[in-house]
């Protein structure tokens, strides 16, 4: 199968000419447009964010490639939702409003795993909480509709990308119908989304109404019906397993019109021009092109009370996700269809230069008056170098989002950016913070033969084991880190990202490149877990090759005349792993002098696959049905409780649950005295406590003096 172009981003001709220039900032109020001699806007993006000028942002990205295009784009940031007052405050727009929550979820902004409310957000200026309002995109999108009832409402982001189609909301514990309705904007973008946005702005710009606008790559929208001349396939055709008879039909699809009669002509996209292809499927499919076939999704109506179909939706929808072989998805909510079209093509690495050499002012808007904003100062001076995921960790929503087919910028475009960022951003101090992306070494990494590439249905190119057609040469990302290190006037370059080790360890140039000068004491790194059950459950490598790595760092260490320490990272709580197992990755941790005080706790977010198995006690890593094997999965608070406290087992504040934890589980062996043991027996943590009591007032300079020798009088 080959594979599928697109039209260039730079192809299109600019809407305004020559007319209007690049602005120093997008303006974020009507001074501002007066100032660059606009009379209104032609598109209007509404953030959660705070705007940053910074390729870092996704607001800024979109406005800037928008701007490039010819169009005129203000921001309204982090607007107030109590009202449509400032909605109108740039004015009508001439094409649509851009509506996007921001670059988090505004839910996992807003919550913790526990479901906590945070105090603070990191992308608002003082880092102060509240300044959005929960499920900003569909609360924004419909505060523009009440602000100019005729104008277009677009929606993307990770916030939009994610709840494209029904979904399960952890925060309401129920499934939600797709965004798009909820928000009732006109059109959802999903993913990266530059070739949308751009094509969708020309076609509106030249007259297309937003309805007429339904066969966008990387789009959703809404269909009354499935257009003519599509072959539709039932998805529990292409995914159940076999002795299907006892299954209910979960869609019980009728027509919305009746049959055409004898002699009568039917109308263009009627349903009834829509060929059903019975089951078995296989012999059907290497007739069929996906360019003309869609895939119908259990309805909204069936997902929300069946969290069975709920797996098996969540499944085929990530077996679509190859933008070269992916199918149209349509999924029933009531009266209205959810049609989502492919994924859009991966930008080539002269559209990622273009995109990225931008000309950005990389810091806040003036508005904020230098206030800090957090996640600015953390990205300031860090440079992304690549895009997309091929991991397939099924806790993480960058596969689903950006994709699995890496994105890479050249060297010279990435250089370029080093020194912008050394002669633009104020208080620079000659370190690059980061060089990296989703993650730090899958730069430039593929498939080795791009047929194969485009007709593969895998979830992970490295799991369970890396796949022999991925090219796994991190020599391109080595030559890089040597051109960084060398640029005037920087003398640290960083790697912060996440680093897969399964990947490294198959090149040692680059593990012995990486370690000796680009580790600054400590490298972050993610194994997850160590128990094998739980690993299967997140498609994560075995501890083997953490300890390959693991090797290979201390040796390169060594070498270098360092001392430098990996800092794992760990998830309680995550389906699948149970008490047992939890207990064991205790023992792990104790056994290698590990405590660790940065825990996460599985936070199910929306289209996962583990927020599938979350939701549905099942694994869709493997075809779902009703008797499926049930996968355990600690959902109520005591259940993530106990497995938080067996990964602090060394805080003090848990030993009390973790004994309680420990004889429930008959393994009181493991409280005692003596290093072997987990954790103290009462009467040692008493001795403890009163021995830091003391030293605590020694340090205070206690008056009594306990336990040291008294004055003498004169």
């Amino acid at each position: 199968m080959p594979q599928i172009s697109a039209s260039e981003l730079t192809s299109y001709p600019k809407y305004w000419a020559e007319c209007f220039g690049s602005a120093p900032f997008l303006p974020m109020c009507r001074e501002e447009m007066d100032a660059l001699g606009w009379d209104s806007c032609d598109i209007i993006i509404v953030t959660g964010d705070a705007y940053i000028d910074h390729p870092s942002f996704g607001m800024a990205v979109l406005g800037r490639l928008l701007e490039d295009q010819g169009f005129r784009v203000g921001i309204i940031a982090q607007p107030d939702w109590r009202s449509d007052a400032a909605f109108k405050a740039l004015g009508k727009p001439n094409l649509y409003f851009g509506v996007t929550a921001g670059n988090m979820d505004s839910m996992i902004n807003r919550y913790t795993a526990d479901l906590k409310i945070r105090r603070d957000d990191a992308y608002t200026p003082g880092g102060e909480g509240g300044q959005r309002p929960d499920r900003a995109v569909t609360v924004y999108s419909q505060r523009c509709k009440q602000a100019w009832k005729d104008v277009p409402v677009v929606i993307g982001g990770i916030e939009a990308s994610l709840r494209r189609i029904a979904q399960f909301d952890y925060w309401s514990n129920e499934v939600k119908r797709s965004v798009l309705i909820d928000s009732t904007a006109d059109i959802l973008l999903y993913g990266n989304a530059e070739r949308a946005i751009v094509e969708l702005t020309h076609r509106l710009a030249k007259g297309e109404q937003v309805r007429e606008i339904q066969n966008i790559r990387g789009t959703t929208v809404l269909r009354k019906h499935v257009p003519g001349g599509f072959t539709e396939l039932d998805s529990s055709r292409i995914d159940w397993p076999s002795r299907r008879e006892a299954m209910p039909n979960p869609y019980d699809y009728k027509p919305e019109q009746e049959p055409a009669q004898a002699g009568q002509k039917p109308a263009a996209n009627e349903a009834q021009v829509v060929r059903l292809v019975p089951s078995p499927l296989r012999k059907w499919e290497s007739e069929l092109k996906p360019e003309r076939t869609c895939i119908r999704l259990p309805s909204f109506e069936k997902v929300s009370k069946d969290s069975a179909l709920y797996a098996h939706t969540s499944r085929v929808l990530h077996q679509e996700s190859n933008p070269h072989n992916a199918r149209a998805l349509v999924q029933k909510h009531g009266h209205r269809e959810i049609w989502v079209n492919p994924p859009p093509i991966p930008l080539s690495t002269e559209e990622m230069d273009h995109v990225f050499g931008l000309p950005y002012a990389r810091v806040p808007h003036p508005n904020y008056q230098g206030a800090k904003i957090p996640a600015y100062d953390m990205i300031k001076t860090s440079i992304n170098i690549m895009r997309g995921c091929f991991g397939g960790c099924t806790f993480c929503s960058i596969t689903e989002h950006e994709g699995r087919i890496i994105q890479s910028r050249s060297h010279e475009s990435i250089l370029a950016e080093i020194e912008e960022i050394r002669d633009k951003v104020p208080g620079f101090t000659g370190a690059i913070s980061d060089l990296g992306g989703p993650t730090s070494n899958m730069y430039t990494l593929n498939c080795k033969d791009p047929e194969i590439q485009a007709s593969c249905r895998k979830l992970s190119c490295v799991y369970p084991s890396i796949c022999k057609n991925l090219n796994t040469d991190h020599s391109p990302t080595t030559q890089l880190y040597r051109k960084a290190r060398s640029v005037t006037g920087v003398h640290t370059v960083a790697i912060a990202s996440g680093l897969r080790y399964d990947l490294a360890v198959e090149d040692p140039e680059y593990v012995k490149e990486l370690v000796t000068h680009h580790v600054g004491g400590y490298l972050k790194i993610a194994p997850e877990h160590s128990e094998q059950n739980t690993l299967e459950m997140m498609m994560k490598p075995g501890m083997g090759t953490y300890d390959r790595f693991a090797a290979m760092f201390e040796k390169y260490s060594k070498q270098a005349g360092k001392k430098q320490y990996l800092i794992p990272y760990f998830i309680a709580g995550h389906p699948g792993c149970s008490d047992e197992d939890m207990l064991n990755l205790a023992l792990w941790l104790k056994k290698n002098n590990f405590n660790v005080d940065q825990v996460q706790t599985f936070y199910p977010s929306p289209m996962s696959l583990a927020t599938a198995m979350y939701h549905s006690d099942r694994n869709p890593l493997k075809p779902v049905s009703y008797k499926s094997k049930k996968v355990f999965t600690p959902k109520n608070s005591q259940q993530r409780s106990t497995q938080k406290a067996l990964l602090r087992y060394h805080d003090p504040k848990n030993w009390p649950q973790l004994r309680k934890i420990l004889r429930s589980m008959g393994r009181d062996n493991l409280i005692g005295d003596s290093p072997q043991h987990l954790i103290p027996s009462e009467a040692r943590e008493l001795r403890l406590k009163s021995s830091e009591r003391r030293k605590g007032r020694v340090a205070r300079g206690d008056k009594r003096n306990h336990g040291l020798p008294k004055k003498r009088k004169k």
